[in-house]
């Protein structure tokens, strides 16, 4: 074999090495569905390792190039919690629909076709959290956090495991949701309220101030005088400015009990709106208008009155509720609706506020009408009385001296 053959043959022998390890790389890519290093191109879909000598999709991408977008999707409801994953993704992976579950393998996932396109999915009511292995619930002042894994069993083949195993963490953040504690107590001077909210506490307190800038309560229990401004605010204390608040109703009482039946009963707003045309919502500047519903805090003003009957001394309830930041339709009142709905006394699902007593001064008397009623009329009667007996003695004294003169 002369050199040039030789050459030629070592040339060859080359290329087919070359070709080999192309094709023994392509062939253990496509296997292993590693994204390779000249294909990581979009960091937001396929990220290298610290050496650049590997990568690998990012989170919700998948196949050779990291170019498949799996479609996960979780959706935080009301009463439920649900994640989603289009089964091409799982295919992909070598995972089986029935190998999907959460920390308790009791609760797997199952398969759903929404609009032609199959997902596997795992979908469990709020009441399942825990029973499905949801992790122990993060709590802040605003907002509770639920966490959950959707895991993959892993394939066995004998005495080895060679396909991965599919691991979702995922979560769900919900504000405050409205519930809310029995009637609170009356408590004289400001009155304080807790709403449960889930496993959180919201505090609702209620106090009255001496005039319109709202900068000073009232330290023991107030006495106004008829026909002056009551200024009254209702405002969240925790967690500060997050909810909104609305004043649902308001009514006065001449007892401490919200719902006696003894006494009179005087209402103020009813069913967020003002029933007693003295009622004004103001936004604590100066008596500026305001509204209810708005924010966190309320602040509305009446004129003093008193009942007709003793004793002469108010207690003021009101039922509160608070809405959620998203959710300001449920705290704007219908106010120019007709309703036919009576007010609410302090029902179950409302908390209730009940301030008192506030007391009605009733001035006195002035001194100077008394002296025209009762002075006045006795004086005269002393007079008429005194010249009556001046009369009487002139008359006794002229007969007198009329008898004396004709006996002579």
């Amino acid at each position: 074999m002369n050199y040039t053959t030789q050459h030629k043959m070592i040339e060859l022998g080359l290329k087919l090495c070359v070709v080999l390890v192309l094709l023994f790389g392509l062939t253990r890519h496509l296997v292993e569905g590693v994204c390779s290093v000249e294909f990581c191109t979009d960091s937001s879909r396929c990220v290298l390792s610290k050496d650049q000598r590997s990568c690998k999709c990012t989170d919700g991408y998948y196949a050779d190039k990291c170019d498949k977008n799996a479609d996960i999707k979780v959706t935080c409801g009301k009463d439920y919690i649900t994640i989603r994953a289009l089964e091409d993704f799982f295919k992909y992976h070598n995972v089986p629909l029935e190998s999907l579950h959460l920390p308790n393998k009791s609760c797997r996932a199952q398969e759903e076709v929404i609009d032609g396109v199959t997902y596997y999915m795992t979908r469990i009511s709020k009441d399942e959290y825990v029973a499905c292995g949801g992790k122990p619930l993060e709590k802040n002042f605003t907002h509770i956090l639920y966490s959950l894994s959707l895991w993959s069993v892993p394939q066995t083949i004998g005495n080895i495991i060679r396909d991965p195993i599919i691991k979702m963490d995922y979560t769900c953040i919900y504000p405050y949701t409205r519930t809310v504690s029995l009637p609170f107590p009356v408590v004289p001077f400001s009155s304080e309220t807790v709403m449960r909210v889930d496993d959180l506490d919201a505090t609702v307190q209620l106090m009255l101030y001496t005039d319109s800038s709202y900068t000073k309560a009232y330290s023991s229990a107030p006495t106004i005088e008829l026909r002056d401004k009551v200024f009254v605010e209702v405002t969240v204390t925790e967690p500060a400015d997050f909810f909104l608040l609305m004043v649902h109703e308001c009514w006065a009482t001449q007892f401490p009990q919200p719902n006696a039946t003894e006494g009179l009963v005087h209402t103020l707003l009813q069913n967020g709106c003002v029933k007693d045309q003295t009622v004004s919502f103001l936004d604590g500047t100066e008596g500026q208008s305001g509204q209810n519903g708005g924010s966190s805090t309320i602040h509305y003003s009446f004129d003093m009155f008193r009942f007709t009957t003793e004793p002469h001394e108010l207690y003021l309830h009101c039922s509160v509720q608070l809405c959620e930041p998203a959710d300001q339709q449920s705290c704007t009142p219908s106010c120019n609706s007709i309703s036919k709905r009576e007010a609410v006394r302090a029902g179950p699902s409302q908390a209730l506020l009940s301030y008192g007593p506030i007391r009605i001064e009733v001035p006195d008397r002035p001194l100077s009408s008394m002296l025209m009623t009762v002075v006045l009329p006795v004086a005269g009667v002393w007079t008429v009385g005194f010249f009556l007996a001046i009369l009487i003695t002139v008359a006794k004294a002229g007969n007198r001296r009329l008898r004396h003169n004709e006996g002579n």
